[in-house]
């Protein structure tokens, strides 16, 4: 009982904290608003509460009126949700053995408890943004000539839908995980590897195809049926919401299942236990983890990247296109074409499906990976070759030009080229049959735990030179298109400002265009790490008369050892494709947030008619901005493995201290849950502090000059696009080489195993934590900018100095809790926590 009232004082008294700053933040902006009101009443209607839709019904497509297309739409979206929840409803009714069950809906249980709890914490934090959305659109910049009691609380109501979008996929897709880990593992007692491979792929597809319908269907409803006037600032709100709801589980679930997953496998070197022994009570929490940080956090990740980059360019063509009817031919053309890649996807997964049961289905051996990368291939070919037939279809001739159907067509296939390209470089990196893992492998034999970690850091390196010049080439080829033309006066330059910044926006566009199957190929991994997990938990080799139970009820001849081969290397495919889908998802963001700063340049230079020159290295501020970002970036990979590192040591130290390894089988349920409540503190007391440094400093440089502002968010976004792919790849290339040990070589419990296992150790932060947070952090902190750079500009004309003694204070603020993530998270005592 001491432990639960010492955790519910430590609660209280977050909680208190949060209200004093609540209560400091609105001090704060109620003074802004009043000085901004004071002088002008209410100020002109500006920025994004100036977005307004055209109407859609004034351009007919194929005989069919803008809008009356787009509510086609809406009947691909239900298909789609209806596709996902009849996979849902195929797994569930699964054959699976009691005893695995029982462990699955235990994993299920604690990841409601975890998940529900998060909720609450992240409707606390909307609190802060919802501050700045009602002082921006209730009192600096309302919606022109609508009243703010109608237009604010739709706005507000919007962001809340965003927070729910994230929120409710991450459910959908632990429930879908929980369902398939069970049924993989039962799988595996057939002895065939198709079934294994089949059953978390379809799970993945199931969470991919409902994400992006739901996604889809949400900015339909907004650009369909809200009131052109504000359906813009509604796009914001929702981008906004959705991007604090990924954050949020992101970096929580980061930091809760690498504490978990470090906990639990420390166990394996000090006590010489086998993986995932039953006996050990950080397995249940680590299985836990792995669906708050690879199934919550991805799915919440992908359904804001996948919205984020669509408000980035219905922004860019509300505020860079100034002809009408082009901004209703594009705004139409980029739904259908997320509508065509919906069905593409499916569409490759059933003939991909047919492919790899023809060549697999009765084989006794397989390469796990080899559908997987023909699915992202099939996807990628389909796709490309559909957006140009609907293209042509579409906008054959936009605004008198024939050409401009295959450039924009060329420039979006561009991006979904890269997300077949990206994921093959990825697997050069960190597939177990990658000459850099067999290096990393190779050199612990001899070196230990230090050449081990050397040559992992190498791999990461190598990774970013090589993935950072692809996505050079990609963007180089798609501004190279936008800029055909220009000389004779067409193009895209005639239709629109800064093509070339609409040209990375629709690059960013086209690699979420396969989204359903990134998605898919990235849930693969959690459902095959769950599996290895529960056929260990569910003790199923100890059951009385197993074998005639399983022939009799389920006709199976079973061989114990060989189920768990096939486990173990299906966990290593799932190793490698779960790093695939980082790099796709950190260079959708930097390539995306291009445009979405291109909607701040727009404002703060009326259009690129003033202050220009601002935008150099002679501007100081903006050189400086460069420079601070790169701090931010730094300052947040050490902060998140900070709460993983003191975390993962409390759970070591209270496992050490109430492991049982004698007289039982498999430990208690209540020390496992004692596990998980450590894992959730610390994910909670590191995620309070990121966000808070996060939210009070991108508050601070917007206040302190707009254009330090700018040069800062581009710096975030280039720094944490090589810091991302850099941790990824090293951390997959140290978990797939423990993998090779285990599977190929056979050599648990000896020193070379050891030593990959503390390879294994330093790269979960790194590629599960650390990186993977990087892209809502950096779409969160561009979006929420775009607010607060235009409450910072508007105080500077009107309230004089004011704007700069807030952004002091608000740097004071957020200097607090960067030291608070640090000096506020190291490992003391349990007495002074």
């Amino acid at each position: 009982m001491s432990m639960w009232h010492a955790s519910v004082r430590r609660l209280s008294k977050s909680v208190l904290f949060i209200n004093r700053s609540f209560i400091s933040l609105a001090i704060f902006l109620g003074v802004l608003a009043f000085s901004s009101t004071a002088a002008f009443g209410q100020s002109e209607a500006g920025g994004e509460a100036a977005l307004k839709l055209p109407d859609l019904s004034s351009v007919s497509f194929m005989g069919v009126d803008g809008h009356k297309l787009l509510l086609i739409g809406l009947v691909f979206c239900a298909l789609g949700l209806a596709f996902g929840l009849a996979i849902y409803m195929t797994l569930k009714n699964l054959p699976v053995h009691r005893s695995m069950l029982e462990i699955s809906e235990l994993i299920y249980e604690t990841c409601k408890t975890y998940l529900t709890t998060q909720g609450k914490f992240i409707l606390i934090l909307w609190a802060f943004i919802a501050v700045v959305i009602a002082m921006y659109f209730g009192w600096l910049a309302p919606v022109p000539n609508k009243p703010i009691a109608v237009t604010l609380p739709v706005i507000l109501a919007f962001s809340l839908v965003g927070i729910a979008g994230s929120y409710g996929v991450a459910w959908f897709g632990i429930r879908v995980n929980t369902f398939a880990n069970s049924r993989t593992a039962f799988a595996g007692l057939r002895g065939k590897p198709y079934s294994i491979y089949e059953i978390p792929l379809r799970a993945g597809m199931s969470i991919g195809m409902m994400l992006i319908s739901v996604e889809l269907l949400i900015m339909l409803c907004i650009l369909l049926f809200v009131p052109a006037d504000y359906a813009g600032p509604c796009f914001i709100g929702f981008a906004i919401g959705e991007s604090l709801g990924a954050a949020a589980l992101r970096i929580a679930g980061g930091i809760f299942t690498k504490i978990a997953d470090i906990g639990s496998d420390l166990m394996k070197i000090v006590f010489k236990i086998k993986e995932d022994d039953a006996r050990n009570p950080g397995v249940i929490a680590d299985c836990t983890g792995d669906n708050a940080g690879d199934s919550v956090g991805p799915s919440a990740d992908g359904f804001e990247t996948y919205g984020v980059t669509g408000v980035a360019l219905i922004t860019f063509i509300l505020l860079g296109v100034h002809d009408p009817k082009v901004q209703v031919q594009l705004l139409v053309w980029i739904f259908v074409m997320r509508i065509m890649m919906l069905v593409s996807s499916a569409g490759a997964y059933f003939l991909n499906t047919v492919i790899a049961k023809g060549r697999f289905g009765n084989a006794d051996e397989m390469n796990f990976e080899t559908p997987l990368t023909s699915l992202v291939w099939i996807t990628s070919i389909v796709s490309i070759i559909l957006t140009y037939i609907v293209s042509k279809m579409m906008i054959p001739d936009l605004s008198g030009d024939t050409t401009l159907w295959w450039k924009l067509a060329t420039i979006i296939s561009c991006g979904t080229l890269a997300g077949a390209v990206i994921p093959e470089f990825v697997k050069v990196f960190t597939s177990v049959d990658s000459k850099h893992v067999q290096e990393v492998v190779t050199s612990s034999k001899e070196g230990g735990a230090s050449l081990n970690i050397l040559s992992g850091l190498v791999a990461g390196n190598f990774s970013a030179y090589w993935l950072g010049l692809t996505m050079v080439v990609l963007m180089g080829v798609g501004y190279y298109v936008s800029a055909w033309g220009a000389a004779e006066g067409h193009g895209l330059g005639a239709l629109m400002l800064a093509p070339a910044v609409f040209a990375f926006g629709l690059v960013a566009f086209g690699f979420l265009g396969m989204g359903p199957v990134t998605i898919a190929v990235d849930s693969y991994g959690p459902v095959t790490d769950n599996a290895q997990s529960v056929y260990e938990l569910s003790l199923i080799e100890n059951v009385p008369n197993i074998e005639a139970e399983l022939k009799k009820d389920f006709n199976i001849n079973v061989n114990f050892e060989r189920a768990k081969h096939l486990l173990e290397a299906n966990d290593g495919a799932g190793n490698t494709f779960k790093a695939t889908a980082k790099p796709v998802l950190i260079g959708t963001a930097v390539v995306g947030a291009t445009t979405m700063i291109f909607s701040i340049i727009m404002a703060l230079t009326n259009g690129l008619t003033t202050d220009v020159g601002k935008l150099s290295l002679l501007h100081a501020p903006f050189v400086l901005g460069l420079i601070t970002g790169g701090a931010m970036i730094f300052w947040f990979a050490g902060a998140s493995i900070q709460a993983v590192s003191t975390g993962a040591y409390r759970a070591v130290e209270f496992i050490k201290a109430n492991i049982k390894l004698e007289g039982i089988e498999k430990a208690s349920v209540a020390d496992s849950k004692k596990v998980v409540a450590i894992c959730t503190q610390y994910a909670q007391k590191g995620m309070f502090n990121i966000f808070l440094a996060v939210f009070f400093g991108t508050l601070a440089f917007a206040f302190f000059e707009p254009f330090f502002f700018i040069g800062y968010l581009i710096s975030i976004a280039i720094f944490g696009l090589y810091e991302a792919i850099f941790m990824a790849n090293a951390g997959g290339a140290w978990d797939n080489a423990k993998k090779v040990v285990e599977v190929e070589l056979k050599a648990k419990g000896t020193p070379l195993h050891d030593a990959t296992v503390v390879g294994d150790t330093v790269g979960d932060p790194f590629k599960d934590t650390s990186s993977v947070a990087m892209n809502p952090v950096i779409k969160f902190t561009t979006l929420f900018g775009l607010l607060a750079v235009e409450l910072a500009v508007s105080l500077e004309k009107n309230g004089g100095p004011l704007g700069r003694i807030l952004a002091l204070a608000f740097f004071i603020v957020s200097a607090f809790f960067v030291w608070r993530s640090f000096y506020g998270m190291r490992i003391g005592s349990l007495k002074n926590e």
